[in-house]
Parts: structure tokens; sequence; C-alpha cells
């Protein structure tokens, strides 16, 4: 039997309404008691338990990030399950679910049950997302049913829009059939290629070629017209179409539409791209080059206004490691993408809790118990009794600096580089175990 003994923090737990100091039991991997401080002390003594003390700390539910890239199988030079969820750990993520453009893209039960394993070494849990269509080419919808028996919790093609409407339409009845979300990579391709940021003036004092706003919210209303087709003829369909990393108003309008339409429409949204502009490229800084791009201030501004009126439904990371020499080359062949895992509560605090005055619980439920309940991750993003002993402990007045050559993520391509955020991380519990401990974690 293995028990932790939380004492003297501010439990603030989304899913249940809880906002006031508690002591917290956790025993075989399970929450098992919340009581006033000292109320646990007896039963403690009656058992072998770990003591923390977390005066001065906010506990909360684990973070459930439903957006990371992990890279394996196929490209453990730039991430490993482990590594990545370390760096999920160090950033107060319990819970991960890692999208499938790996290599071999993961379509088929059986590297669905390998990214589980016991031999990745995963210290977050980590919850595949298998690819909507075969080998992520569009062509065909992969077996949505044998997808979720080995552990899947959504399908997508992520880093791949599909683009036939006639696969799409298929995906979300396939999907909708065994209650699977069905998430897209919001992006008409055709419009596209060799697009590298943000279309607009500033592309063009750059001499890059800009993708539009219209490539990606015309892919929304696109799905968005499908769900509602599939919604009249078959009045009992399970569909839900859930946009990733949304980053502009004009399709986050199209979800605000949808959501008041009653169609099951979610959206997530991205730290850096509430957090930074497209002003962040700068000289050419291929750290700040992620699909979707850096938008405008305006589609910014209407992002946190999205987050704060509840048409976001997630914060995710889009946590996208990349090797320093596939980074360090021109802005145009660049690959996308940055990490994310370990500035993401941080950014969040800081941009919506203390710049835009968000309370903490609803920020937290952004990055807990909201995702938790998109993908259907029972028992996760809560600390209500019975519960997985999934918590986090950080001081969210206690400022510290993000060094990328500290991560614990192998890669280190990050625009925030040297920024200072709220949050310090001080521990984090993954189903009972102490998987992040700031006082022993080496640098």
């Amino acid at each position: 039997m293995t028990t932790i003994l939380i004492q003297g923090g501010h439990l603030v737990d989304p899913s249940t309404g809880m906002d006031e100091r508690r002591d917290l039991y956790l025993r075989d991997g399970r929450v098992a008691a919340l009581e006033l401080p000292g109320k646990l002390n007896a039963l403690a003594k009656k058992e072998k338990t770990t003591i923390v003390n977390a005066t001065g700390m906010v506990v909360a539910p684990g973070l459930v990030d439903i957006h990371v890239h992990l890279r394996e199988p196929g490209q453990a030079y730039k991430e490993t399950i482990a590594s990545g969820t370390h760096a999920a750990a160090a950033g107060g993520f319990t819970s991960v679910c890692a999208m499938p453009n790996t290599s071999p893209v993961n379509d088929s039960p059986e590297i669905t049950r390998w990214m589980q394993a016991a031999d990745r070494k995963a210290v977050a849990r980590v919850f595949p997302i298998a690819a909507a269509t075969l080998g992520s080419r569009g062509e065909a919808v992969a077996d949505c049913k044998s997808l979720q028996a080995a552990g899947a919790v959504a399908v997508s093609d992520d880093g791949k829009p599909i683009l036939e409407g006639s696969i799409m339409l298929e995906a979300l009845v396939q999907a909708g059939r065994v209650g699977l979300p069905v998430i897209q990579h919001a992006e008409d391709t055709r419009v596209t290629q060799g697009a590298s940021m943000n279309a607009g003036a500033l592309a063009f004092r750059l001499g890059l070629r800009g993708m539009s706003v219209d490539a990606e919210s015309g892919i929304v209303e696109r799905d968005i017209e499908l769900l509602s087709r599939l919604r009249k003829s078959d009045p009992a369909s399970r569909a839900h179409l859930h946009v990733a990393h949304l980053s502009t108003a004009k399709a986050l309008e199209a979800v605000r539409r949808a959501k008041r339409s009653g169609l099951h429409v979610t959206c997530e949204v991205a730290p850096h791209h509430f957090a930074l502009t497209q002003a962040a490229i700068g000289d050419y800084n291929t750290d700040a080059k992620m699909n979707p791009p850096l938008r405008n201030e305006e589609d910014r501004a209407a992002l946190i206004g999205g987050i704060m009126d509840g048409t976001v439904d997630a914060i995710a990371t889009d946590h996208a490691p990349h090797a320093l020499h596939e980074k360090e080359q021109e802005f145009e062949r660049a690959p996308n993408g940055i990490i994310g895992l370990e500035t993401a509560l941080g950014l969040s605090l800081l941009v919506l809790h203390r710049q835009h005055r968000m309370p903490l619980t609803r920020v937290l439920a952004l990055l807990s118990s909201q995702p938790a309940q998109l993908l259907h991750l029972k028992h996760r993003g809560s600390l209500a009794v019975g519960s997985f002993a999934d918590v986090v402990l950080f001081r969210p007045n206690d400022d510290w600096p993000f060094h990328a050559c500290e991560s614990k993520s192998k890669s280190r391509n990050t625009p925030f580089d040297g920024w200072k955020l709220p949050g310090r991380i001080q521990m984090t519990i993954c189903e009972g175990r102490i998987v992040h401990d700031a006082r022993f974690s080496a640098k």
C-alpha cells in the first residue's frame, strides 16, 4: 500500500468546484480522501505515509494535454515517449494525448498498443490519438473500432488536413459510431503550399509567402457544414468534430455559431497563439515558426475573448520537438513547431490570470477537467474521491525563468527561452507516484 498525504495546500479542483484549504490523501493510485487541515493526520499515522508540506501552494488536478507530438515510433532523435513525458511531468501534466504523425503513422492497433507499453518508460499517462485515415493520406478511413479497442481516444490526421469532404464525412460517421472525436488540422493545403507565416504586410516585408486566415476558416466552415448535414440525416449520430490549434478570429466565430446551433463542435487553442503574435518572428526566428502560424494582434485578442467567454474548450500545447539542426536553417525550410509542455501553465497564468483576470479555477479547468471530458478520459482532471491520484502542486505567485537548456525535452525549439513566468511547479504526482519533484529535479 502506497500512501501520500498532502498537507496545508489550497486545493483548487474545477471538476468539483472546490477552492479552499484542504488536505489530500492518496492511496494506491487513487484519491482516497479530502478533509479540512489536520483531519487526516491520525489516518496517516496508521499507514506508512509520505507527508508533503504544501503550505503556500495550489494543489490541483494533474494537467491534461490533448495535443502533443512524442515522435515515437521513428523519430527518437527529436523526442522519445520517455523524454516527452518527463517534460510533461515538469510542466504539471499527468496525461498526454499523442498525435499519430509518427514514422510509421499510428494507424493500427499494434502501434497504438506499442505507444502505451511499459517499455516506453513513460512517467505520465499516454493516450494515443490514432490516424483518421490510413497512413494519414486522406484516402480511406481507418478502422476506428479496432483503434479504440487498442486504446485510442480520438482520431486525427494532425499535421495534415482531411481535405476530401466525402472522406471527412465518413470519418465523422465511423468515429461517431464508437464515440471517438475526429480532430481536424484545419488548413487548406491546396492554397498554403510554400507558406511559412501569416499572410499580411509583415510577410510581404520579410519576403515570405503567407498563409491566409481563410485557409483555416474555410476548412472549419466546411467541416461544420458536414456535421450539420450528418445531424439532419441521422439525429442520433454521436459525431464530434474537434478543431485543433485554432488560431484565427474567423474560424473561432464559425465554431461559436456551430455551438449556438447545437452542433457537437469543440476547439482548443495553444498558449503560443494567445501569448504571441507574428511579430515574434523578428529577424527570421525559426523558433517562432509553427503551423498554424502566429497571427496578428486582432486574432490573438479574439482567441483570448473566445477563451474568456467559453467558446474555447481547452488549452493544448501542440508540443512539437525538433532537433537543433532542423531549426537552424532558412526560415522557409525549417520545420514547424515548438516545445510547449513546460511553459503552458506559466503562459496561461501570465496572460489569462494576471493580464485578463480570469479566475484561477477557470484557467485550471481549461488545462485539466475540460480536456479530460472532451476525450472521455475517465477519472482524470479531477481530485474527487475515487479519481486517479494525478496531482500538481505549484506556487501561483512565484515567478521563475524558463531556460530551454534546462528542459526535460530532448529538443530546445521555443520562443519562450528566458521568459519569466508565474506558477513554479513544485511537484507532479501521476497515479500516486511522484514523477517530478523540484527539490530533487536535475537540471
